[in-house]
């Protein structure tokens, strides 16, 4: 037999679970949320810039070809399926480095070419020694910043096509400025501006890669010297 309860009195009920009470109604605590969307993109960005600055410290001490996705993701302190989040593949990372790259030395969005820096089109344009000096002096205070991106670029895309169309096409742009900077000058043939615009680069590309690391500011003066000689012959007026 079923024992109702006395008259005016109500079965025992716990609190959290009466209709309409929402649990911790009582304690006045408050329920979890997410993270505002502000500190979600920095700690997104934060991730990002971990899985970069990894991998390029990475593709300097064992090179772009043996790192793997795996590697990077380890290092980094995530996994595989995180930097997948980020990145396609490594390619798109190797992408997104270039693109840093280019922030360092300046170089924005152009119309024209895909990417330019103002100084190199502006120094080339002046067409004097001391402009050209002054645009190398300005880049070789940065070649152990750069050279881990250009050495990673480079050896990528002797094993990624994708990327060698991309490496080739940054040459081409940086080609393109100093061909800008002569024609805004209307200095030379325009027939062998690309040909000077192609050396010029050369130059300054196989030096900055090349450059050993802690070598005595007198001897990086000389070589800037030299370049400034040699650039000066390519695209200033003889005489």
């Amino acid at each position: 037999m079923t024992q109702r309860p006395a008259a005016g009195r109500s079965p025992a009920v716990r609190p959290s679970a009466r209709a309409g009470t929402k649990a911790g109604a009582t304690t006045g605590a408050k329920p979890r949320g997410r993270a505002p969307s502000g500190l979600r993109a920095a700690q997104k960005e934060m991730t990002r810039r971990l899985l970069l600055s990894t991998a390029l410290e990475l593709f300097r001490t064992q090179g772009y070809a043996a790192t793997t996705v795996d590697d990077i993701a380890a290092a980094a302190g995530t996994t595989r399926v995180t930097f997948y989040a980020y990145f396609p593949s490594r390619s798109d990372l190797m992408r997104a480095l270039i693109d840093e790259l280019n922030e360092i030395l300046d170089r924005i969005n152009s119309p024209a070419h895909g990417s330019t820096a103002k100084t190199l089109v502006a120094a080339v344009a002046e067409g004097t020694r001391e402009s050209l000096r002054g645009w190398l002096t300005g880049v070789a205070a940065q070649w152990d910043t750069i050279r881990p991106y250009t050495n990673a670029a480079n050896e990528a895309a002797t094993v990624d096509p994708e990327l060698r169309g991309l490496v080739d096409q940054w040459i081409d742009e940086v080609v393109a400025d100093i061909e800008d900077g002569l024609e805004q000058a209307g200095r030379f043939d325009p027939a062998t501006r690309h040909a000077r615009g192609v050396l010029a680069f050369a130059q300054l590309d196989f030096v900055a890669r090349h450059w050993a690391e802690g070598r005595p500011a007198d001897e990086l003066d000389r070589m800037i010297d030299v370049l400034a000689d040699s650039w000066s012959h390519l695209v200033s007026e003889p005489g």
